[in-house]
């Protein structure tokens, strides 16, 4: 006999000794069974239990925050790299005038020097232009170059939505087994009129389950009483 059909027992023999005086309504509140621990943490050596449903272990909910959260910044990502790569561009076009109006400088330089080759600030004035202009082409291959990394990131960024459409897929896949899971472990018997199960049955290795001589010793007991 388990220990449910033993109150059982016990209910039915004294319920005919208890007055409607001695019934007190119980306004203990009973401990939620399904309400989740505050306090979880998970071991590594520790394999029972698994960690209770809440929105820090539902594995679908933390992929969809996962591609939700990726997806937002790699397009403020995309939107940074064209910035720099619009950037980029305007400063080509600046030291593309910068270098028009060099290239003007150096040729009316270069017809003074001929007109006055004693002159000597008119060979020097040519010599600091040709380091300018040395300057200003390696400035412009640089914005080049950061230009070009630019174009080269957006590209790869494109990878991001390929990595999202592979998690969207296992998603998928495992929405389908979640709900084959629970199709194949549907009952057409209502949870609430289902009979409820015994805590310990015999042959259970516990010492909460009566024998034989504890029964009749209990049956004993009971009548006795009446």
């Amino acid at each position: 006999m388990t220990q449910e059909e033993l109150d059982a027992l016990l209910n039915d023999g004294t319920s005919e000794q208890q007055t409607q005086e001695d019934i007190q309504p119980d306004t203990e509140e009973l401990p939620q069974k399904d309400q989740m621990p505050s306090k979880f943490r998970i071991e590594q050596d520790t394999l029972w239990p698994p960690p209770p449903p809440n929105a820090e272990h539902k594995v679908i909910h933390q992929l969809d925050d996962v591609t939700q959260d990726s997806e937002a910044k790699a397009s403020q990502t995309f939107d940074k790299l064209e910035v720099i790569n619009n950037a980029g561009g305007v400063i080509e076009e600046s030291l593309s005038e910068f270098e028009k109006f060099i290239n003007s400088q150096e040729e009316m330089l270069q017809k003074l020097h001929k007109k006055f080759p004693d002159f000597h600030t008119f060979s020097q004035k040519l010599e600091e232009i040709q380091h300018i202009k040395e300057v200003l082409k390696t400035i412009t291959n640089n914005i080049q170059d950061i230009s070009n990394a630019a174009l080269e990131a957006m590209d790869i960024m494109q990878y991001q939505d390929i990595h999202r459409q592979k998690i969207e897929r296992v998603i998928n896949v495992m929405r389908s087994l979640a709900k084959y899971m629970n199709s194949l472990f549907e009952s057409k018997i209502d949870d609430s009129k289902r009979v409820s199960s015994a805590v310990h049955i015999e042959g259970d290795n516990t010492e909460n389950v009566l024998n034989e001589e504890d029964i009749e010793k209990l049956v004993s007991s009971l009548s006795n009483n009446q």
